[in-house]
């Protein structure tokens, strides 16, 4: 299982500064959603240029113009971009096109989806290359909110998928468990104290 290390931070500065701490201990260095917008894909080019030897993953999360957002994420040197799960068939139909085009991947992310396991399927048809089953921050904060739940759809779709929604040390053995092919750790790695301790305890828990 490989590791995903979300990077919800809002500075290229902020982004270098904790990939260096922790990049030998992951596979895929993310840059979240609030980064990107922030400092924009510039930012993609300096952590691919900074990290060439890790996926870069460009977390956009395209509702619209698959194939133009994901031909400029892959342009500006991302692996993987995202386009999430509600989009139309055509959206992410575009996104996977230009993937093919640059020779790099597009993950669904199933954000917001009612049916995770049956829209996993069907995008994993359309040509995902996986998908995440994805809880955000809001989410995690209701009252009641269970891994689990994700856990449980990811092993029910059959298909390559990562996990994010909370994954720490105390639960990233479920989910390697779970057949999950990446774990996604974000505060489990940059809200600690020392962020490389934590990144290398979660590298050492699934090896």
């Amino acid at each position: 299982m490989k590791l995903q290390l979300a990077m919800d931070v809002l500075t290229l500065k902020d982004a270098l500064e904790l990939s260096g701490k922790v990049a030998e201990y992951v596979d895929i260095i993310e840059l979240g959603t609030p980064l990107v917008k922030n400092a924009g894909l510039a930012a993609v080019t300096a952590i691919k240029a900074a990290h060439p030897d890790k996926i870069v993953f460009a977390d956009l999360k395209t509702m619209d113009t698959g194939e133009l957002e994901a031909g400029a994420a892959f342009e500006a040197g991302a692996d993987l971009m995202t386009v999430l799960g509600v989009a139309d068939d055509s959206t992410i139909a575009g996104a996977i096109k230009a993937g093919k085009d640059y020779g790099r991947g597009v993950v669904v992310d199933l954000i917001g989806v009612d049916d995770k396991a049956a829209r996993a399927k069907e995008v994993t048809d359309l040509g995902a290359e996986f998908v995440e089953f994805h809880a955000g921050l809001d989410e995690q904060a209701q009252d009641g909110y269970d891994l689990g739940t994700l856990l449980t759809a990811g092993k029910k779709a059959g298909v390559p998928f990562s996990v994010a929604g909370g994954v720490e040390l105390d639960t990233i053995k479920d989910v390697q468990a779970s057949g999950a092919d990446v774990a996604v750790i974000g505060s489990g790695i940059y809200s600690t104290d020392d962020p490389a301790e934590a990144a290398r305890a979660l590298r050492d828990a699934i090896s």
